[in-house]
């Protein structure tokens, strides 16, 4: 799914009036992302249909990529809400060096008070990680903050066409606690939740019920914090100051 570019921004954006590519992984990042001087794609939580997807997309058209939405935690330090600016991406034995400068216009007009923001690596991955001893072991392996499945594409999609990349997610199950199957297997092929699968599988296994509920919070506290970041987002595309965020 592509969500339309917005064309104002080449009233305030006189360097470079092309808008921002932003790749997401939910329809809801989607929904939250779409606005002026963005152009929002939609990978439905496949990495395959994002590499079709940017595969036909003209990188001509763009002035930067960047992977927006939630993700899982690695770092036991963080919890749901809490902000990471990708400082690297790394895939396998392949990396990619987010860039200063974009990353700095996303936090452009940022508001500490209410945010908890921290620069960190993440890591990206072909299939979800949801349980706590390979949320662990990532993490000792790699020593990244966070974990999705859209950055490491959108990267390497930025890299090849000689484009800026940054990454923005925010914290959705932290990583002491795991992820139940059930949800990493009831994202519809739109990006949505089948709610239909998830009725079954909780009358199949009631006792999932309780995870379910834990991982709907923070499933909700990361949607409205990444709500708060589409707001400092957009006034740092538009041409806001500089941020400061903690480091990891």
């Amino acid at each position: 799914m592509i969500l339309g570019a917005g064309g104002e921004s080449s009233a305030v954006n006189s360097i470079d009036p092309r808008p921002i590519l932003v790749v997401t992984g939910l329809v809801q990042e989607a929904r939250i992302a779409a606005g002026p001087g963005l152009t929002v794609i939609c990978s439905s939580s496949d990495p395959m249909q994002l590499r079709m997807l940017l595969e036909v997309f003209d990188p001509a058209t763009v002035r930067g990529v960047v992977s927006f939405g939630v993700a899982g935690g690695l770092d036991p330090r963080l919890k749901s809400g809490d902000v990471v600016l990708a400082t690297e991406v790394m895939a396998g034995a392949r990396r990619w060096d987010a860039a200063t400068d974009l990353s700095e216009e996303l936090l452009g007009g940022a508001d500490f008070e209410r945010q908890r923001i921290v620069r960190g690596g993440l890591v990206g991955v072909e299939q979800v990680v949801g349980e706590r001893a390979a949320k662990a072991a990532l993490h000792s392996e790699t020593g990244a903050a966070a974990v999705d499945m859209e950055s490491h594409i959108a990267a390497a999609y930025a890299f090849d066409a000689g484009l800026p990349f940054a990454a923005l997610r925010v914290i959705s199950d932290p990583a002491n606690r795991a992820l139940p199957k059930l949800v990493a297997t009831a994202v519809k092929p739109n990006g949505g939740i089948d709610l239909r699968k998830v009725l079954r599988g909780v009358a199949r296994n009631p006792a999932s019920i309780r995870s379910l509920v834990s991982t709907g919070i923070d499933f909700n506290r990361a949607l409205r914090s990444l709500r708060g970041c589409r707001g400092f987002m957009l006034d740092g595309i538009l041409g806001s100051g500089g941020f400061v965020a903690a480091d990891l």
